[in-house]
C-alpha cells in the first residue's frame, strides 16, 4: 500500500498547487487520512473516501476549509455569488454596505482575477475532484476492494457516485473558466504533479465528463434511492439528468430529448403538486421532484448544516428590483423565492421552511422542473412547438395551483397558459422567462444567460459593465502564481 501512500501525499501537494495554499498543513483529506490509506484499507475507508467527495457541495460555513477565510472566498460554496449575483437576480445585501465588497464586484463586473469568488469555487471543485480521484483509485483496485471485504454491488454503487461527482465538479469548472487542468489520477512524482499544472482544452474536459457519466451509469442501479438509509447519494437518475444537462449546454437537442426519455423511463420523478415541496425540510427525500441534492443536517460533528441560513440572517442575498419585476402578478413562486421585504429577509427556498429559520434545508442541485424546461427548450429548437409549450404551461399550471406562502388566494387569471405559437423566437423567450422565475435563487441564471448568448445584451441593458470576455471568469491569480505561470489566464483579464 506504500504506492497509495505516495500518491496521496502528491495529491495533497497538487491540491495545494491548484487549490487552497494552506491545505498541506492538514493531514486529512475529508474523512480519509494518510494513516488509513497506508494501512490495509477497510470497507469503512472505502465508504469514507466517497462520502468525503460530497463535502465540497455543501453550503456549511467553513465546511471544508476552516478559519473564516473570507479573503480566499472559501467560507462557503459560492455558486450563489457566481450565478445569482452575477446575473443581476440578487444583490449582496438588503442594505448596501462595505461588508465583503468582493461580492459587489461580481454584481457590477468590476472584478479582477484577484477576486476571491473565483478562488473559492476553484478550491471547492478541485477539492471535490481530488477526493473523487482518491475514491476511484481505491475502488478500481481489485486487491484493495477484495482486502476490504466489499461486495461487488456496493463497490459498483460507490464507484458510480465517485465518477458522477468528478464529472459534476469538472462541469462546473469548465462552465466557469473554460480550459482548466485535467487531473484524473494521483501523480507518481512531483515532476508529474507540476506537469499537470497546465490547462487542458474545454473539449478534452467535456470528453472526460461524458466518459465519467457513461461509466457511472453503466454500473448504477435503477432505484430512485440506491441506498435507502442514505437517500442523498447520487442515483442513476442524477447521472442521466447531468448527461442531459451536458447535452443541453452543447445544444445537442436530440440527445437531450433521448436522455430525458431515458430518465422518464425509470419512473422515479414527476412534478410535485405543490411548488414548495421540493424545498420543504419536512419532505426531504419523500417528494417526487428532487433528483440530486446535498443533505444538510443540524447538530452533527463535523458541522453539516446549511450555512446560507446564517448569511441570510446577517442580511445577505436580497432580490434586485428587476428580478422581482420578472414575476407576473400574484405568482406564488415569488414569495417562496424571496420575501421582497427588507424587514423579513428570508428566502424560503434556501432555508427550507416558511415558518422557521432552520439550518438543515437541503441544497437542491437538480430537480425535475429544471429537466422539463430543458426538454421544452430542445423541443422548441427541433420544431415541436406544441410539445414545448405544453411543458411551459404544465410548469405554470403547477405554480398557479400551489398554496401561497402567505396564505392568500391566487386570483383567477393568474399565470394563464401561454397561447399557441409557431414562432421559435417567441417560444424561446417564454422558456427563458419561465426558467428565471421557476428556478430563481437556485444558481442557474448566469449559466443560462451565457449559454443562450444573452449575457451581454441582458446585463448591459441593466447597466452592468459586462464585456465579451466575461463569458468566462478569470482563472484565480493565486493559482497562476503558484503554478509559476504554467497555468495561463483567460483573455481580457
Amino acid at each position: 500500500m506504500k504506492n497509495i501512500f505516495k500518491s496521496i501525499v502528491l495529491i495533497l501537494f497538487f491540491t495545494a498547487l491548484i487549490g487552497c495554499e494552506n491545505e498541506l498543513e492538514n493531514d486529512p483529506i475529508g474523512l480519509l487520512t494518510i494513516d488509513q490509506v497506508d494501512s490495509d484499507p477497510s470497507s469503512i475507508t472505502l465508504e469514507s473516501s466517497v462520502k468525503s467527495a460530497y463535502d465540497p457541495l455543501k453550503s456549511t460555513l467553513n465546511g471544508i476549509i476552516s478559519g473564516w477565510k473570507w479573503t480566499e472566498g472559501t467560507v462557503f460554496r459560492n455558486d450563489i455569488i457566481l450565478q445569482d449575483i452575477a446575473s443581476n437576480d440578487m444583490n449582496k445585501k438588503w442594505s448596501a454596505d462595505g461588508d465583503q465588497a468582493w461580492m459587489d464586484e461580481l454584481s457590477d463586473f468590476s472584478f479582477t482575477s484577484e477576486n476571491q469568488a473565483f478562488n473559492g469555487i476553484w478550491v471547492y471543485d478541485y477539492e471535490g475532484i481530488s477526493r473523487s480521484n482518491i475514491a476511484i483509485s481505491l475502488l478500481t483496485n481489485a486487491e484493495v476492494v477484495e482486502g476490504a471485504g466489499m461486495n461487488e454491488a456496493r463497490k459498483n454503487q460507490l464507484l458510480s457516485e465517485a465518477y458522477f461527482l468528478r464529472a459534476y465538479y469538472y462541469f462546473d469548472l469548465v462552465n466557469n473558466f473554460g480550459d482548466v487542468p485535467l487531473v484524473l489520477s494521483s501523480p507518481e512524482s512531483f515532476e508529474e504533479a507540476f506537469s499537470l499544472s497546465v490547462r487542458a482544452s474545454s473539449d478534452d474536459i467535456m470528453t472526460q465528463i461524458n466518459q465519467d457519466l457513461t461509466d457511472a451509469k453503466t454500473i448504477a442501479v435503477n432505484d430512485k434511492y440506491p441506498d435507502a438509509e442514505e437517500p442523498w447519494r447520487a442515483s442513476k437518475g442524477a447521472i442521466i439528468a447531468l448527461q442531459a444537462k451536458v447535452a443541453l449546454f452543447a445544444e445537442e437537442w436530440q440527445t437531450v430529448l433521448s436522455l430525458v426519455s431515458e430518465l422518464d423511463a425509470l419512473g422515479n420523478y414527476s412534478l410535485n403538486t405543490e411548488y414548495f415541496d421540493s424545498f420543504d425540510v419536512n419532505l426531504e427525500f419523500t417528494d417526487d421532484e428532487v433528483i440530486f441534492a446535498y443533505d444538510h443536517r443540524s447538530n452533527e460533528i463535523p458541522t453539516n448544516d446549511n450555512g446560507l441560513r446564517y448569511l441570510i440572517g446577517w442580511g445577505f442575498f436580497a432580490p434586485t428590483d428587476d428580478f422581482i419585476a420578472s414575476f407576473e402578478p400574484n405568482d406564488p413562486r415569488l414569495l417562496y423565492t424571496t420575501t421582497a421585504n427588507p424587514d423579513d429577509k428570508r428566502s424560503f427556498k434556501i432555508i427550507g421552511s416558511t415558518t422557521d429559520m432552520v439550518d438543515d434545508g437541503n441544497r437542491i442541485f437538480i430537480r425535475y422542473a429544471d429537466v422539463l424546461l430543458w426538454k421544452s427548450e430542445a423541443l422548441n429548437e427541433t420544431g415541436d412547438y406544441n410539445g414545448a409549450m405544453e411543458i411551459v404551461n404544465q410548469i405554470r399550471a403547477r405554480a398557479r395551483t400551489s398554496t401561497t406562502a402567505d396564505g392568500s388566494i391566487v386570483p383567477s387569471g393568474t399565470l394563464e397558459d401561454r397561447p399557441v405559437s409557431n414562432d421559435v423566437d417567441e417560444i424561446r423567450n417564454w422558456i427563458m422567462l419561465e426558467r428565471r422565475v421557476e428556478l430563481g435563487f437556485e444558481s442557474h441564471r448566469f449559466n443560462d444567460l451565457k449559454r443562450w448568448g444573452k449575457a451581454k445584451e441582458v446585463l448591459s441593458n441593466l447597466g452592468r459593465n459586462f464585456q465579451d470576455h466575461n463569458y468566462l471568469f478569470p482563472i484565480p491569480q493565486r493559482d497562476i502564481d503558484k503554478s509559476g505561470g504554467t497555468i495561463t489566464q483567460n483573455p481580457g483579464y
